[in-house]
């Protein structure tokens, strides 16, 4: 350990015990600024190359016309191909309270038709006061 000592010493470097449960220990004789400063990019670089998923909220109605959907639906799927979460909402209101069934089952063909573009449901549909809420995240398979 002192020659090791000597030796990055001469050098004008340091001396960075790699693994100290190892008989002798294991040193190594580098520039330690250079070490952490290439450490620190090297996190810099991870951190841009990382992916952030966001969450996309596609608000609907249950008497919905069938070109509207159309639209919400086209937006969803490059919400997914993005590789973002979409959450489905769809409120209720007044008179449209009286008819939730009929809106629950139109929410999960509105539903199905998504999965069948390859999604997974991350959240299943849940009744939450006047509003019907569902998460839909992209499959694993899309992604590659």
């Amino acid at each position: 350990m002192s020659k090791a000592r000597e030796i990055a010493d001469e050098q004008g470097l340091d001396l960075v015990e790699i693994s100290p449960s190892a008989k002798p220990p294991v040193v190594k004789v580098i520039d330690y600024g250079k070490f952490k400063y290439d450490q620190q990019k090297k996190a810099q670089e991870a951190k841009k190359k990382q992916v952030k998923i966001q969450l996309k909220e596609i608000q609907l109605r249950p008497n919905i016309e069938a070109h509207d959907l159309e639209t919400k639906l086209k937006r969803a799927y490059k919400f997914l191909d993005q590789g973002d979460k979409v959450k489905f909402v769809m409120q209720f209101r007044g008179r449209e309270m009286a008819y939730r069934d009929a809106g629950k089952e139109k929410f999960e063909g509105i539903i199905e038709g998504v999965l069948e573009y390859g999604a997974q449901v991350e959240s299943p549909a849940k009744m939450m006061g006047n509003r019907i809420i569902t998460i839909l995240a992209p499959s694993k398979k899309a992604k590659k």
